[in-house]
Order: structure tokens, then sequence, then C-alpha cells
């Protein structure tokens, strides 16, 4: 049985996917690995937003998403940005599928806070049918995170959230956030594994810091005693190597995880 790994790609990451980066793509499915990569879009967005004369605002680092903001997070995740990095992909001989977590009705969703935030959600469940049957096809599913309510009413979904909950529901063995760095540093060199617990204390002692910590904490939340290994990677580089990683690996321990 092939395993799993979901892949989640920043959307300040897209434009700087090196050649590497696909290659270790490609590698991987050659290994015999199923990959679903998830996007985010959050520069292009903004930048449409500006160009439209539409005013947005953020609230604990989420953009409050009226109803005209929402015609245009769909426009940019589902449609420009979808399509560009599924066209990426087919370019370089993998078969790409380009979706959005409301086909299907995969990513099913309710409204996280909407006096804050309008129409964010949060992910209630995960419907994969459709993405395993791709997989069993060779295909790989690029999914912009965009979900529906119970009444069909379009939500915008945190990629990192809405990647964590694809790769639990269909038993991933790893997760995998790119960013644009080699993975979580100390004293510019690279730490290659820790737990939970040594990330909370990398982040208290300011070994971790700016724009990582967001990263370290979304890797934090996704793991479970199913999903028990998350990587942070870069998107400039190759990230797999003679059919290793390279990395960092946060990994679940019961003990951290209960404390």
């Amino acid at each position: 049985m092939k395993q799993t790994i979901v892949i989640k790609c920043g959307g300040s990451i897209i434009s700087e996917l090196s050649e590497s980066f696909f290659s270790s793509i490609r590698n991987l499915k050659t290994a015999g690995w199923n990959v679903v990569l998830v996007h985010g879009g959050g520069p292009d967005i903004t930048n449409a937003l500006k160009q439209m004369h539409i005013k947005t605002e953020f609230t604990d680092g989420q953009r409050k998403t009226t109803k005209e903001v929402m015609d245009v997070v769909q426009m940019i995740l589902a449609g420009k940005l979808n399509k560009q990095l599924a066209g990426e992909f087919l370019k370089r001989g993998l078969n790409a599928v380009g979706l959005s977590g409301q086909d299907a009705g995969i990513l099913c969703a309710e409204l996280l806070d909407e006096e804050k935030l309008g129409l964010v959600g949060t992910v209630t469940a995960v419907k994969t049918e459709f993405v395993e049957l791709l997989l069993k096809n060779d295909y790989l599913p690029v999914v912009a995170p965009l979900g529906f309510t119970d009444d069909f009413e379009p939500l915008n979904v945190n990629a990192d959230a809405a990647a964590a909950s694809i790769a639990r529901q269909l038993n991933a063995e790893k997760l995998m956030f790119v960013t644009d760095v080699d993975g979580i540093l100390r004293e510019g060199k690279l730490i290659r594994e820790m737990d939970a617990e040594q990330v909370h204390t990398l982040i208290d002692n300011g070994v971790i810091s700016g724009g990582m910590i967001p990263k370290a904490e979304a890797c934090l939340r996704s793991l479970s005693e199913n999903l028990t290994e998350v990587m942070i990677v870069n998107g400039k580089k190759a990230f797999l190597e003679d059919n290793q990683f390279k990395g960092t690996k946060i990994e679940y321990k019961k003990e951290a995880a209960a404390g």
C-alpha cells in the first residue's frame, strides 16, 4: 500500500518554488508515494484587493472576509493560483489536477467568528473519496483551501488547517510545510529533529522567532496520535535526496502532548 504525504505551500513561496523542489516531488512519486498539495495565496489576494480598491483588514492574523472579499479570495485561490500551480506540475510531467476544497464537498466548514472574521471557516469534516479516487489513478491533487457550510455558503479556510485536516483524514504518514528557509535554525544551524516540548522551549527563549513562530505552531496543531510527524522544508531547494528528507522534523510524543 502506498504511503501518503500532504504538502502545504504558502502563498508567498509559490512563485519561488525551484526546479529542485519539483524534482523532489517527482522523486517522491517515483518512490511510490501518494502526494497531495494544499496551497495558500495571501499575497496574491492582498494585491488583487488593492487593485480593486477593496478594503481588507486582519484580526489575530486572519483576514476578515466580507462577501466582496470572498469573491476575490475564490477568484485568486481556486482560479489563478490553483491552475497556475497545477500547470507547473503538468509542465514537468506530473499528472496534477487543480481543485478546491469545495469540489465534491471535500472541506466541510462552519463559521469561525462571523462578527470578527466574516466568512472565515473552521474545518468540521473532510470528505476524501474524490481525492482518494484521484490518488488511486496516480493523479496529484492540488487543493485550494476553500470550503462550504452545510448550507453551501462558501468559506475561506486557513491553508495550514486545511492541509492538516486532509492529512489526518487520509491517514497520511507525513505532513510537510514548505517555506523559504531550510527549517528551524539555531545559531544558523538546522535543527533536524525535535518534539513539541522542544518547540515550545525554543519559542519561549527566542530561538524560534518572527515568521517561523506561526509555522512552528501550525506544525504543533497538526500533530496527533495518528499524524506523528510534521516537517518544515525549503521550497527553494530539493527536500528529498537519496530518499532522505531534508528539513526540520517535529515528532509527536504522547508525554509531550499530554503536558
